[in-house]
């Protein structure tokens, strides 16, 4: 008893290094498996978060289809929604292109609207691809009526993107800075009653021959991404959609 009492403490001292080692190799084990763990986990976070971000974006493409959809005043009973697949603009001229065609049932002068309001209408149509001219295109004109009080006035496009002139507006015209012009149903091309602008600035100089009345569209015309194909009650024309090929 005695002997193993002395010889114990001995023993202790040869095999600490060995524990020590053995410890210190178990600790740095741990620490590998620690760090490795770590970078899979970061890697895992990373794909997550891009996950997350295409979630997002789904969500908000899913929200702005709903909103485009949800957008009409009459409802009329045919529709399409396409895609803006190029811009078109040039000084003076702001025009869109989009991925429907006569294949679609697309046709030339017919209307086009997004979750806000008008964008414009159909110019040129090929087979698969359309082009838009903007509200704001100098040589587009469209017949509008104030929703606060219903006078009717003729809008033109002045060539800047998102910029409307009311056209022969009396000085004696009630209409106000502030007011929403909506689609007036004249003119053949827009149903009645989808916002186009609001007017923003009235020069009543009397040295003209009339007042001077600008507009902003409702609609952000400069970034339009996806906008709405109507079909008015008493077009020839129907939309032709893909399961109908």
């Amino acid at each position: 008893m005695f002997l193993n009492s002395l010889v114990t403490p001995v023993q202790y001292l040869a095999i600490l290094p060995e524990q020590i080692l053995s410890n210190f190799s178990e600790s740095v084990k741990n620490q590998e498996q620690l760090a490795e763990e770590n970078q899979a986990l970061k890697k895992q976070m990373l794909e997550l978060r891009a996950q997350l971000q295409q979630l997002q974006f789904i969500s908000n493409e899913n929200k702005r289809l709903r909103a485009l959809l949800g957008s009409e005043q009459r409802q009329p009973s045919r529709r399409m929604v396409a895609e803006v697949v190029a811009v078109a603009s040039e000084p003076f001229s702001q025009q869109l292109v989009i991925n429907k065609g006569t294949l679609n049932g697309v046709y030339e002068g017919q209307p086009v609207i997004d979750s806000k309001g008008v964008v414009g209408q159909i110019q040129d149509v090929g087979s698969n691809t359309a082009r838009v001219l903007l509200i704001s295109d100098q040589s587009h004109g469209i017949a509008l009526r104030a929703e606060r009080n219903d006078i009717r006035v003729l809008a033109q496009g002045t060539g800047e993107i998102g910029k409307l002139q009311l056209m022969f507006v009396p000085h004696s015209s009630e209409l106000a800075e502030g007011d929403l012009l909506m689609t007036s149903g004249l003119g053949g091309v827009y149903p009645e009653g989808y916002p186009v602008a609001r007017i923003t600035r009235i020069n009543r100089n009397e040295s003209l021959p009339f007042a001077e009345v600008t507009a902003d569209s409702i609609s952000a015309l400069d970034r339009v991404r996806t906008v709405l194909l109507l079909w008015p009650q008493g077009a020839e024309q129907a939309p032709i959609f893909e399961d109908q090929k």
